[in-house]
């Protein structure tokens, strides 16, 4: 049943005192019962400004243009590996660099007029008012965005387990994971029904599902491309990028949707943004490409034919006149820890307590987001995922146990990995290491909840790191092994992201087409 629209409104009198003191025993204040009722004459009195404040009147949503075919839930026929969530036909400009280019769009991101699930049953009946600011950006480009795609339930998990059925599959192999959160995406481009996408990385969630389903993906330098109206999950880690068949056209999504919005405080006001796309076609010579050592041979987690393929491709790169030389950075190793303290307790705080805004911070916020979630969570208790489970769980204890010790120590060390990650990049112009140590893995489990939150959460070693620390990244096909596609990540200086994408479209044209090919299907709309 889908909570009620009405949002929540001030109560018309301060609680009585007997609330009042059950709110300061949950808080751990110790106020006698003489002070309850001086403290309740106070929160009458600061009532009267929040009824005020319902009078108001909110700035008006982000403005929509171009007409819009509210769309469907597509039917199994039209949804070959269940990459889609909802189909649609929104036309953008008639002219622009993305000019009659069908982009599909993850499903945490706000299409204005198109139901937003988020891979939850929670999020039923969901509509936002508002497009996303890259959404927006995308259609002036001229884009028609046909369509959002499935992601698992609240984009907290990597593989593509836990989202609702169905499940998007691997389009090279069905029995397996497709890696997620982007998994919709990566399966509309791979399968041909799409040509672009935007997705959204926190973990990986870009990189993981162009490493196992064999496209293409970006996670942009921090904050350089908007995250104005997409659902978060720690504000520290959101990112959101282009994905598609090829680098170049992840560098011409890139220019469209890059720079400040002024509504997302994760932004630097005064970004610089560069042309993407001039520099594809520059050659490798004086280069320098980095094989990050701890990025390989990773014990319990690295496959050797992933190891292979990836170094076999810093020798493509060398033959091209790239200049190659390992290189170590050994708090590599620790990055999954740091990231995992961080995303524990913050995505506890922003998407639990903090109802997907949280507090303390001057961006946009979506309100009708704020009273349908703040709504929902109540109403669907029991259906939330074992991941979204375990990690308020794990973040609520910690919280309760050592207050926000580890998260703040996660966040200082994060910056001394950034800066371990900097100065190898003085050596060199970009690290190259495997996307994932292995391959996409099966689907089967054996349906306990301690197999699913380790598979959902087992693939992260290479990737989660460099959401930590802000770095550009980008996963593209290297080589097959058993079918299945490896991921090649390039990662580079804060905000040279021109250099990444250069170094990944030198690769391409040296690797030629891929030796395997998924089976191309009709878009059957």
């Amino acid at each position: 049943m889908t909570p009620p629209s009405d949002p929540a409104r001030i109560p018309g009198d301060a609680p009585d005192e007997s609330e009042l003191g059950r709110i300061a025993a949950d808080l751990g204040l110790d106020i006698g019962a003489q002070h309850l009722a001086e403290y309740r004459l106070l929160i009458k009195q600061g009532l009267g400004g929040y009824s005020r404040l319902d009078e108001l009147t909110s700035p008006p949503p982000t403005a929509r243009h171009y007409d819009r075919d509210p769309g469907y839930l597509p039917g199994p026929d039209e949804n070959p590996y269940h990459g889609w969530a909802w189909r649609c036909s929104i036309k953008g400009a008639p002219h622009g660099p993305l000019a009659g280019r069908r982009v599909a769009v993850k499903d945490n991101i706000s299409v204005a007029g198109v139901p937003m699930l988020n891979g939850s049953p929670i999020m039923r009946g969901f509509i936002p008012h508002e497009d996303a600011t890259v959404v927006t950006r995308l259609l002036n480009a001229g884009a028609e965005i046909v369509g959002k795609t499935a992601v698992p339930a609240f984009c907290a998990d990597a593989a593509g387990l836990t989202g609702l059925e169905p499940q998007p599959s691997n389009p090279y192999d069905p029995t397996r994971l497709p890696g997620a959160s982007s998994s919709g995406n990566a399966v509309v481009i791979v399968s041909g029904q799409a040509d672009l996408a935007v997705g959204g990385d926190q973990g990986g969630s870009i990189r993981l599902p162009a490493a196992w389903s064999g496209c293409v993906g970006l996670k942009p330098t921090y904050g350089l491309v908007p995250y104005t109206g997409a659902f978060p999950l720690e504000r520290t880690l959101d990112h959101v990028g282009p994905m598609a068949a090829t680098v170049a056209d992840c560098a011409a999504m890139l220019e469209v949707m890059a720079g400040a919005d002024g509504l997302d405080p994760r932004q630097q006001l005064d970004l610089a943004i560069g042309s993407y796309t001039d520099m594809l076609e520059e050659d490798l010579r004086g280069l320098r490409v980095g094989v990050l050592r701890e990025g390989f041979g990773i014990p319990g987690v690295s496959e050797p034919d992933v190891d292979a393929a990836v170094l076999a491709a810093a020798g493509t790169l060398a033959r091209g006149g790239a200049e190659v030389m390992e290189v170590s950075v050994p708090l590599h190793s620790d990055g999954l820890s740091i990231w995992s303290a961080i995303v524990f307790q913050g995505a506890t705080e922003l998407v639990t307590r903090g109802d997907a805004i949280g507090a303390n911070w001057n961006g946009h916020f979506d309100l009708d987001l704020v009273d349908f979630y703040r709504r929902a969570k109540p109403a669907h208790p029991a259906e939330f995922s074992p991941t979204v489970v375990f990690t308020v769980l794990f973040g609520t204890y910690l919280t309760e146990q050592c207050g926000h010790r580890y998260y703040v120590k996660a966040q200082n060390v994060a910056r001394e990995l950034g800066r371990q990650y900097a100065a190898a990049l003085e050596t060199v112009d970009v690290l190259l290491l495997p996307t994932a140590g292995m391959k996409a893995t099966q689907r089967r489990t054996d349906g306990s909840i301690a197999q699913i939150v380790a598979r959902a959460l087992g693939n992260m070693h290479n990737t989660a790191p460099f959401d930590a620390t802000g770095n550009p990244a980008l996963s593209l096909p290297c080589g097959f092994s058993d079918g299945l596609p490896i991921g090649l990540m390039l990662v580079g200086r804060r905000y040279d992201d021109e250099t990444v994408l250069r170094v990944g479209h030198a690769y391409e044209q040296l690797r030629g087409p891929l030796a395997v090919q998924p089976p191309k299907l009709a878009d059957r709309r």
